[in-house]
């Protein structure tokens, strides 16, 4: 019996105009509760009506409080807010806490750059071009906190 033969039946076929998945994103109610940042950065989102573990499996691993990981949490709040806000423009408490947000990540980027160097290539810095200089993120014996 030759393989193409064999193989018939097995391998699935496609209509040529089916749909290859329905997404469904579930709408969020006007201020809706939130776990705090540093929770929600681990659990991947700040809403726990949308806090669906992939194979109900729940990451609960806390990160090490550091100014890198500050700056990731902030960042990750700001990023949170500014997607709820896309969709419930009105929500004045979201609004405020996303202005908030932004303001302390300002300061402790700041902060960190003063002690550590600039972030990105868009932050002026002083002295000579040493980007390349420090360790990359994945050397991690060789980077130190600030």
């Amino acid at each position: 019996m030759d393989q193409k033969k064999h193989n018939q039946g097995k391998l699935g076929r496609m209509p040529a105009m089916a749909p290859l998945a329905n997404a469904y994103v579930p709408f969020q109610l006007e201020e809706p509760p939130m776990y705090e940042a540093r929770k929600g950065l681990v659990r991947g989102t700040m809403y726990p009506g949308l806090d669906l573990p992939f194979k109900g499996m729940v990451n609960t691993k806390e990160r090490n409080v550091t100014p890198k990981t500050e700056l990731q949490t902030l960042a990750f709040a700001i990023q949170e807010l500014a997607l709820y806000l896309d969709t419930h423009r009105n929500d004045r408490q979201a609004l405020e806490m996303y202005r908030e947000y932004q303001r302390m990540y300002h300061k402790c980027m700041m902060e960190y750059q003063e002690k550590c160097g600039p972030m990105s290539h868009q932050m002026p810095a002083e002295g000579n071009y040493n980007w390349l200089d420090d360790p990359w993120p994945w050397e991690f014996c060789a980077n130190k906190e600030a």
